[in-house]
């Protein structure tokens, strides 16, 4: 049986796939999983290939400490790791387009109204 911890976990993946799906995102995938790593969904938008780290909170924990900022150097480096081993599993060409973005999700428990904070190309431009 799921935790509560996962289960609210869970509400934020699908607040940010259907965000996702709006702004025209194909997922293709959820939830991949190795020993070193997970990554929420993978997705295609355009030519490119998105790899969807998501992380929900709820609001009245985000006054001094957004979602995203638990994207720290160790996070980086397992995404970056998890990614590479999904492209080498897939047989991706040397040469594919990809980027890892960060959805933040704030949800307020009472009414479960969730802020969006869709952070593209988060991992290699530091934008967080």
């Amino acid at each position: 049986m799921p935790s509560q911890k996962r289960k609210f976990g869970d509400i934020g993946e699908k607040i940010a796939e259907d965000y996702l799906l709006k702004k025209n995102y194909k997922i293709i995938g959820r939830n991949y999983w190795k020993p070193w790593g997970e990554i929420d969904l993978i997705a295609k938008k355009d030519d490119r290939l998105v790899f969807i780290e998501v992380k929900t909170r709820d609001a009245k924990n985000t006054q001094h400490y957004l979602p995203e900022y638990s994207i720290n150097r160790s996070k980086v480096k397992k995404l970056q790791k998890i990614c590479e081993t999904y492209l080498w599993e897939n047989k991706a060409p040397i040469d594919r387009e990809w980027q890892i973005d960060v959805v933040a999700i704030s949800i307020n428990r009472n009414n479960y109204k969730a802020r969006i904070n869709h952070i593209e190309n988060a991992v290699w431009e530091k934008k967080y």
